[in-house]
């Protein structure tokens, strides 16, 4: 697990230099901290640099980056895990390649030189990495299928800048740093910058599952692989049948089984974060069946009893047998917002990054690598949210005047908690949405900012630099990527390709690499991927039950409290901090005369949404999250006249 960064030129006039490489390097320092290595070199008009650095966690000896050839023509960087490295390495061995060291970087390097980046296919890992081929004049872009690993870059008229994270660019002198309205919109809709957008204008990230190739001045971007989510209607309509249930659990047992074992594969110590939730809990179990010792598992807690998880992850490691270790997260653990903001690039509103941050500091004491449970809701259907989706589905098909009468805007009249996890509150947010297009509905439940709500925010001069811009639109434009699936199995899809990536996944690679701790998720073999594609909607989602297939495929490492208990979530106590503890830095930060004159949102919309939150009158806790990221963002990436290369202890 490593950072990469470097750059391709055509023109001596925007070359970058060496000590601007080295810059690059030690911005992601925290990425990589057991070495350093870099290329740079100059012939005629073609100028290549490269750097990285390396966190060891396989063939600890060698295995050093950039990593070249043997007559030095192919030079790469590799941020990420081959965990099918060994097999491939042999399939190469007995067809005559010969090897220098034993570690996954080279295997990708030797796969590269027979067959390109037709090579992508092949892996079978997460991994961001820029090969640079000089015989060619090519530079190859690549990034995993699910996007676990990041790669950001910019393209310009006569150069090419990459890197693991954008700081990383930011260190070359002159580059604008100007925002970008149509990722500002995005994100407090989302609250993410969804890929391609970058939140700096002329940036971009690669996309999940794609490469990119810069070659003799031309650029290109292309996809490789795709979640094959229609596969099972070709299946269908050929009269092949789906497996059967019994089969289907079965072929998940063997492959999530398989997907435990090679992500064992380290030359370090191993350990697992363990929130008491199913997934976690079976990986972990899986684990433990692997390992010759007490698996070392983590997690955290709060004293708010609605947050906190500890009781259930208690229960599970004394079921399967972990040594166990808790930490607690109180308000004061906002004092390493600097950190936060500076390691995330960009704004970024997932409050759970508090806790997550916290969780991979304490799980980097004691090993460098982490087992996760990631993305076992968005492939087995775990979210309550798609229950609420085929609930919405049968609202659709009951006659137009029972539906008039359930969506009547009597029912937005009954008091409820300002509470957003009260049950008549969750109605309530239902049917206030139940009149519109599915599309359309989701987004509503999942925005942070309603369209409405952006377009009273937003003062007449930000409304303007938008052109006519809609970051609603993006969300439902990705559902078409999903045809002839029902709309549950759509949205579980799109979630897999946005949210998984943009949110979760981003959440976890930035607060592990910032640690120098690397986090494995067996859920994301893209075997497990496609199997889930394929399957039928009730082998996950039945009655009120989701994951079902999970739970029926390992019940024995499940404690029954687990089976039964309601889903928590892997969030923190914002609301409450903000009308307590952190009051002050709402007034501070947020209704500063620095920030209201910025001009982006109107002074008396953001003043309401604070006075209306800490009076109790609604809870505004993720929306006021998202605006004073932002705010803290645009004093440490915008008014700064330089980008730090490390963690500032503060923000001015």
């Amino acid at each position: 697990m490593c950072g990469i960064t470097g750059a391709l030129w055509s023109s001596a006039e925007v070359a970058v230099s060496r000590d601007e490489l080295q810059r690059m390097v030690d911005a992601l320092a925290h990425r990589g901290p057991d070495a350093q290595g870099s290329y740079w070199h100059q012939e005629d008009s073609i100028g290549i640099a490269l750097g990285h650095r390396r966190l060891s966690i396989i063939d600890l000896q060698q295995g050093q980056q950039p990593m070249s050839n043997k007559d030095g023509s192919v030079q790469l960087v590799f941020n990420g895990e081959i965990y099918n490295y060994r097999e491939l390495r042999e399939t190469l061995i007995a067809s005559g390649v010969e090897f220098r060291t034993c570690s996954d970087t080279e295997v990708i390097l030797r796969l590269y030189e027979q067959k390109q980046e037709k090579c992508l296919p092949d892996l079978r890992g997460m991994f961001a990495f820029a090969i640079w081929d000089r015989n060619q004049n090519r530079l190859l872009l690549a990034r995993d299928r699910l996007g676990q690993k990041p790669l950001v870059y910019r393209k310009e008229s006569d150069r090419i800048l990459f890197a693991s994270e954008l700081k990383s660019l930011l260190q070359i002198r002159d580059l604008p740093r100007k925002m970008n309205p149509e990722a500002i919109d995005l994100f407090l809709t989302y609250q993410y910058v969804p890929h391609p957008w970058s939140i700096l204008e002329g940036f971009n990230k690669l996309p999940p599952a794609h490469f990119a190739i810069w070659e003799n001045g031309t650029f290109r971007l292309q996809r490789y692989w795709s979640p094959p989510f229609s596969q099972q209607q070709k299946e269908q309509s050929s009269s092949m049948a789906p497996p059967s249930y019994a089969q289907a659990v079965q072929t998940l047992r063997d492959l999530l089984s398989e997907a435990v074992r090679l992500r064992l594969r380290s030359d370090v110590p191993l350990g697992a974060f363990l929130s008491g939730g199913i997934d976690s809990t079976i990986i972990t179990g899986l684990m433990q069946r692997e390992m010759s010792r007490p698996v070392e598992t983590f997690s955290i807690g709060f004293d708010i009893a609605k947050y906190d998880e500890t009781s259930y992850a208690r229960e599970a490691a004394r079921k399967l047998g972990t040594n166990h270790h808790e930490h607690p997260v109180s308000p004061s653990a906002l004092k390493s917002l600097p950190k936060l903001i500076w390691h995330y690039d960009e704004p970024f509103a997932d409050s759970s990054t508090i806790p997550t941050m916290a969780l991979c500091e304490v799980t980097s004491r004691f090993v460098k690598v982490a087992i996760t449970g990631d993305g076992g809701d968005e492939l087995f259907a775990g979210y309550d949210r798609y229950r609420a989706v085929r609930l919405g589905k049968k609202l659709d098909s009951l006659p137009g005047f029972v539906k008039r009468c359930i969506t009547s805007p009597v029912w937005q009249k009954l008091p409820a908690s300002v509470n957003q996890k009260t049950l008549l509150r969750k109605v309530k947010r239902f049917l206030g949405s139940a009149s519109l297009e599915p599309r359309s509905r989701y987004l509503q439940w999942i925005a942070i900012f309603q369209k409405m709500q952006r377009e009273q925010l937003y003062t007449s001069e930000f409304r303007n630099s938008l052109h006519q811009f809609q970051a609603d639109q993006w969300l439902p434009d990705v559902y078409l990527q999903i045809p002839g699936r029902d709309i549950v199995t759509q949205t579980t899809a799109v979630d897999l390709l946005t949210y998984l990536p943009c949110d979760i996944l981003n959440k976890v690679d930035i607060a592990s690499m910032s640690v120098g701790l690397e986090c494995r998720s067996p859920f994301l073999d893209h075997k497990i991927t496609e199997f889930t594609s394929r399957i039928p909607l009730d082998y996950k989602l039945k009655g009120k039950t989701g994951k079902r297939i999970l739970r029926d495929a390992f019940p024995e490492l499940i404690p029954d409290s687990i089976l039964k208990r309601p889903k928590m979530g892997f969030g923190v106590p914002v609301d409450h901090w903000f009308r307590h503890e952190l009051k002050p830095m709402l007034h501070d930060i947020l209704l500063s005369d620095r920030a209201l004159a910025r001009g982006l949102f109107s002074p008396d919309a953001v003043h309401k949404l604070v006075e209306e939150h800490t009076s109790f009158r609604a809870d505004h806790s993720y929306r006021l999250w998202a605006l004073l990221v932002l705010e803290c963002w645009q004093r440490l990436f915008i008014d700064s006249t330089t980008i730090p290369s490390e963690a500032p202890s503060e923000i001015s």
